[in-house]
C-alpha cells in the first residue's frame, strides 16, 4: 500500500503531492509556523518538511507504539500523543516539539486524544470505559477528567472551534454516524449533519469559517482503512455541505487536527494499492 500525503487547497480546489512511500504513514498535524507535518508510521512519530525533504523521526522516549491520535500545541512547543507502550492501552502524554520523554496525562485508559482547547490548557480525547465510548477534558497538565457524554451512542473525535465555544464530535447517537457539537461545560448538545453518510473526526477550520469531515457510505461501520470515503466542507453549523473529493482511504486520513493555520489549506493521507510485477 502507497501512502500519500497530500495538501488540498480551497482556493484552487486542487491537491498536491507532499511526499509518497510504500510505507503505512498517517494523520497529518500541520505546524503552527506553517512549515512542516507531523504523522505516524511504525508506532512512531516523524516531522516532515514542506520545502522539501525525507522526514525526520521525532524522540518519543519510551513511547514506541504511539497511534494516530497526535496533535501540535497552539503555541507549538508540544506534542501530546495517545500510546499503549507503557500500560497496554492506549494513555495520552505530552513531550516537548523538539521530541523528549512523555509525561503522562490521562489516568484513566484507553484514552485517544483529538483536540486542543485554542488556549492550550485543556485536552479533548475520546475514552472509553466499561466499553462505553464518551468525550472527555482534562487539564494538559493531568487531573481529574471531565467527562461531556454519557453513553448516548459511541461518541469519537473531539475537536476544538477556533474560538473554544463548541467541541465537535461524532456520534451514532441516532443510529449512523453523524457529526455534533457541545459546550466545553457539557451544555447545548447540537446535532450538525443530517447526512446519509457516516460522518467522522470533524475539524473546524482555524478561521473559523469551515468543518472539514470524512464521510463513509451509510452502511459502513466504524470508521476502517482502504475503503472510498470523500472529504466534505460545510459550513460550521453544518449548511452548505459539498463533497470535496472522492478517494480510497479511512483510517489514517485525516484522524486529527489538519488545517494550515491560515485555515487556507489542508493536509491528508491517500491510499494506494501497490501492483506487484
Amino acid at each position: 500500500m502507497r501512502s500519500s500525503v497530500e495538501i488540498y487547497t480551497l482556493a484552487t480546489g486542487k491537491s498536491r503531492v507532499v511526499w509518497q512511500t510504500e510505507q503505512l504513514v498517517e494523520a497529518p498535524n500541520w505546524s503552527p509556523d506553517g512549515q512542516s507535518l507531523v504523522i505516524n508510521g511504525d508506532g512512531l512519530l516523524y516531522r516532515l518538511p514542506l520545502a522539501g525533504g525525507e522526514p525526520a523521526l521525532i524522540d518519543t522516549g519510551f513511547a514506541r507504539t504511539c497511534n494516530n491520535d497526535h496533535g501540535i500545541s497552539p503555541d507549538g512547543q508540544t506534542i501530546v500523543i495517545s500510546d499503549k507502550t507503557e500500560f497496554g492501552a492506549s494513555t495520552i502524554y505530552t513531550l516537548p516539539a523538539i521530541g523528549g520523554q512523555p509525561k503522562q496525562v490521562t489516568q484513566n485508559r484507553p484514552s485517544y486524544w483529538h483536540g486542543w482547547s485554542p488556549d492550550g490548557k485543556t485536552l479533548a480525547y475520546c475514552g472509553i470505559r466499561d466499553q462505553v465510548f464518551d468525550i472527555y477534558t482534562i487539564p494538559v497538565d493531568g487531573g481529574e477528567e471531565t467527562r461531556l457524554t454519557f453513553g448516548e451512542g459511541r461518541n469519537d473525535g473531539p475537536d476544538y472551534s477556533a474560538d473554544g465555544e463548541w467541541i465537535y464530535f461524532n456520534s451514532s447517537r441516532t443510529g449512523r454516524m453523524q457529526i455534533w457539537r457541545i459546550r466545553p461545560d457539557g451544555s447545548d448538545v447540537t446535532r450538525i449533519t443530517d447526512s446519509a453518510y457516516g460522518d467522522w473526526f470533524p475539524h473546524p477550520s482555524p478561521d473559523g469559517r469551515h468543518l472539514l469531515v470524512i464521510s463513509y457510505d451509510g452502511d459502513v461501520f466504524d470508521h476502517p482503512r482502504d475503503l472510498d470515503v470523500r472529504l466534505r466542507l460545510m459550513d460550521p453549523d453544518g449548511g452548505n455541505a459539498r463533497t470535496l473529493f472522492e478517494l480510497f482511504g479511512g483510517q489514517g486520513t485525516i484522524n486529527v487536527p489538519n488545517w494550515s493555520p491560515d485555515g487556507t489549506e489542508f493536509a491528508f493521507v491517500r491510499y494506494e494499492p501497490v501492483v506487484g510485477d
